[in-house]
């Protein structure tokens, strides 16, 4: 919303935004190439299919993941469509239980648990708002859960290939620098996606759950939080 009301406000000041996810479908940009007009930045799509692969590689007879979400981020429901188009790809089915407020997501989160094998967190503010209890209530359910980005394994979720919006950040403040100290039109430089994505694992979740630190996926990580 606030990239919509900036690239409306102005038509000559330079308009960067970071962390939208699809803005060609939010209609900021014309494409992801070719931006058009003022205003171009950083997206924070997540690499959703190598996420998707992580489930069978810890545990090869989930079937079904769930997917707890805003009804009011379309950034989620854009997330949704592209995790429900790559999921047959690893053998998976989706489920999703949308809620309208915080008030909701306990009872949610149970009614979702009682129908999945695992658990996909979807970048989705008012679902980061309570990652904790959400995550609580994984790990009493014993069930794996993959993150689509760095901060909420930090919360609780048990591991994720995500990106950092830290360097997200930086990587949108290097577009700026083009900008104001190169010269070059917000047109002439396409959205960026994400450089850097970090494997991050929860050692304390993954203790938890009781799985075995030595299967290939957790030796792989390159940064621990517990």
């Amino acid at each position: 919303p606030a990239a919509q009301s900036a690239k409306q406000v102005t038509s000559d000041i330079p308009v960067l935004f970071s962390a939208v996810t699809d803005p060609v479908k939010s209609q900021i940009v014309n494409t992801w190439e070719d931006v058009g007009g003022n205003v171009t930045g950083t997206s924070d799509k997540a690499p959703i299919e190598s996420q998707l692969k992580m489930f069978k590689q810890i545990d090869d007879s989930i079937k079904t993941i769930g997917i707890l979400y805003s009804t009011s981020e379309a950034n989620s429901e854009i997330q949704i469509d592209e995790v429900k188009k790559l999921a047959p790809n690893e053998d998976l089915d989706v489920v999703t239980v949308g809620v309208n407020n915080v008030n909701e997501i306990p009872q949610a989160i149970d009614s979702l648990l009682s129908k999945v094998d695992a658990v996909y967190i979807v970048s989705d503010n008012l679902i980061a708002s309570s990652i904790e209890l959400v995550s609580t209530k994984l790990i009493e359910k014993q069930m794996i859960s993959v993150s689509a980005e760095e901060s909420q394994v930090g919360g609780g979720i048990l591991i994720t290939n995500g990106l950092s919006y830290y360097e997200l950040g930086k990587q949108t403040a290097k577009m700026a620098k083009e900008i104001l100290v190169d010269g070059k039109s917000p047109s002439e430089i396409p959205v960026g996606i994400a450089e850097k994505t970090i494997t991050t694992v929860n050692l304390d979740t993954l203790e938890k759950l009781g799985l075995d630190k030595n299967l290939d996926i957790f030796k792989d990580v390159k940064e621990v939080k517990k």
